[in-house]
């Protein structure tokens, strides 16, 4: 049976198409940008979508298995005034909480690699407080091929007393990861990706002024493409996670 992911700050959705072409089925976002929300209603029509991060009781929420998201980066990202904590973006304890009530087999976290020197301690604290184990690595975009670099952390992170030792998640290098994303990377030739059920997906390419081929101008204005991730990245990062719940339940 797939694995199922539950999507905090969805954004366009950039993170759920990876993991959707990883195997994995989504469902639930929340995200409560509204014109983000409607990208998502057009691609996910079926998926249960909530607003606010801060207003949901998660104790009548459908427990996922990977939970997932990338929290506002503007508090740590080395773009702005780094506020961290002091900002009021910092939602990284409103992802915690939700780790907390909902103890999913895996959490999947991104943001920028300013993380790693502000606010990194919190995310690391509050992980081990809710008893769960932690691997990160900072991966790009042109690690898969893209012709740009969108450098990225990834924190995977699951309940401590499924440790093993000599079967991380996380356990091939950066540079190993080229050429493996089994879908096909297309922005040069201007041929749409495709993702589950027909869906059309074009990946961002900041190389060209902040656009991707045939995407529209309103992707990038509203701050779809600036905040998205690459889907062939996160396609990886979940194919890594598959393998390695498939091999617990080996076990």
């Amino acid at each position: 049976m797939a694995l199922t992911s539950g999507s905090l700050f969805s954004g366009i959705g950039g993170i759920d198409l990876g993991l959707e072409r990883a195997g994995m089925r989504v469902i639930w976002q929340v995200e409560i940008n509204e014109w983000c929300r409607k990208v998502l209603a057009k691609h996910w029509p079926e998926v249960t979508r909530y607003g606010d991060i801060k207003a949901i009781d998660w104790g009548v929420i459908e427990r996922p298995d990977v939970l997932v998201g990338g929290f506002p980066c503007q508090p740590v990202s080395v773009a702005g005034k780094r506020r961290g904590q002091k900002d009021e973006r910092w939602l990284w304890p409103e992802f915690a909480r939700a780790i907390r009530l909902l103890r999913p087999r895996y959490v999947l976290v991104e943001n920028v690699p300013g993380l790693l020197r502000l606010g990194f301690t919190d995310v690391q604290n509050d992980l081990a407080r809710c008893g769960y184990d932690a691997e990160w690595t900072s991966l790009s975009a042109a690690a898969v091929g893209a012709p740009h670099i969108r450098e990225r952390i990834w924190l995977v992170a699951y309940p401590n007393e499924n440790r093993q030792t000599q079967n991380q998640v996380l356990s091939r290098k950066p540079h190993e990861m080229r050429g493996k994303s089994q879908t096909p990377w297309t922005v040069q030739d201007a041929r749409p990706v495709l993702g589950n059920s027909g869906r059309v997906f074009l990946v961002p390419n900041t190389g060209d002024g902040g656009m991707a081929h045939g995407v529209s101008g309103d992707m990038d204005r509203f701050g779809g493409l600036g905040n998205a991730v690459v889907p062939q990245v996160v396609e990886y990062i979940g194919g890594l996670i598959v393998q390695h719940s498939e091999g617990q339940h080996d076990g």
